[in-house]
């Protein structure tokens, strides 16, 4: 396990997989106003949108005007989540920094999600990472539902390293676990990434966790634990997937600093500008947002420092 990791990147999610399954259409102004949310707080990753069909996922379908609109920032990275290679075009047609590849893990899911089997994903993604790497446009790619499908039940690991040695070929800058409906713990997880640390020696890991079954921050250190410097999070703890049932929210960006400020590790987030955040998310989708911070607040009292 990895004791020394002073400082991690926080990925803020909630302008994609956030709002992705929410009932309330939020405009571009709104999108945009979310996004400027995550800048105001410090977030230096940040993914946008999808490139995915708008009668699949309502919420996605200005993705152009969004990427069109964003400010301008040489300190921030934006990325854009693509399933197919209509997908990686329509990004590259944008301002964006990086493709957010996702490959499924079983065949099922992906049949659902991107109309994929794992083989077909995991040709698809080697075409795509290749361009990329031939252009110097940076793509990192996802393996979705890594700790178990809805469909499918238990994903071995073996099969999850098989598929990260695939894809590490092909030369993403960064590969990432997915525990996309929430039911991975923490034992399982540092087994993972333990595992996928040791077979592709400096390829950088991210993770990204749903807090459906109450064990998604304990992922999180379970993932930092184990060497991991890039976590996956949304403000408010909105999100979910909406092609994999009770695949409820992510988990929130500002619970997740929380842990990390309390624990001395280095995240440049202000929490208390998160929870302004949330506060606000509140408001234009109509309804309480998971966010425990939002409802308990920072301790001590001056909760706003940015570690």
């Amino acid at each position: 396990m990895n004791t020394d990791l002073s400082a991690v990147t926080v990925m803020e999610v909630s302008p994609r997989d956030g709002l992705q399954n929410e009932d309330v259409l939020l405009t571009t102004e709104q999108k945009l106003r979310l996004i400027d949310h995550a800048l105001d707080a410090g977030c230096k990753r940040i993914e946008v949108t999808s490139f995915v069909h708008p009668k699949r996922v309502p919420q996605m379908a200005d993705a152009e005007a969004v990427c069109a609109s964003l400010p301008e920032r040489s300190d921030v990275r934006y990325t854009g989540l693509i399933l197919n290679d209509r997908g990686y075009q329509r990004l590259r047609d944008t301002k964006l920094h990086e493709a957010g590849l996702v490959v499924p893990a079983t065949d099922t899911f992906g049949e659902n999600n991107q109309g994929l089997s794992v083989a077909q994903g995991l040709s698809m993604a080697v075409e795509i990472i290749a361009d990329g790497k031939q252009s110097g446009f940076p793509v990192q790619v996802t393996i979705a539902v890594a700790f178990g499908c809805p469909f499918e039940g238990e994903v071995p690991l073996s099969r999850i390293q098989s598929m990260a040695e695939t894809l590490a070929a092909a030369g993403p800058v960064e590969i990432a676990l997915a525990d996309t409906i929430g039911v991975g713990v923490p034992m399982q997880v540092a087994q993972g990434f333990m595992a996928l640390k040791r077979q592709l020696g400096d390829m950088p890991l991210r993770a990204h966790f749903h807090d459906t079954r109450n064990t998604g921050i304990a992922n999180a250190y379970a993932a930092l634990m184990s060497g991991v410097d890039v976590l996956d999070a949304s403000i408010g703890g909105i999100g979910g997937c909406p092609f994999a049932p009770n695949a409820s929210g992510n988990i929130a960006t500002e619970d997740l600093v929380y842990m990390l400020s309390r624990g001395g590790i280095e995240h440049g987030v202000d929490i208390q500008r998160l929870i302004d955040a949330a506060a606000w998310l509140e408001t234009v989708l109509g309804k309480s947002v998971p966010s425990m911070l939002l409802k308990a607040g920072g301790f001590p009292d001056d909760n706003s420092e940015v570690k």
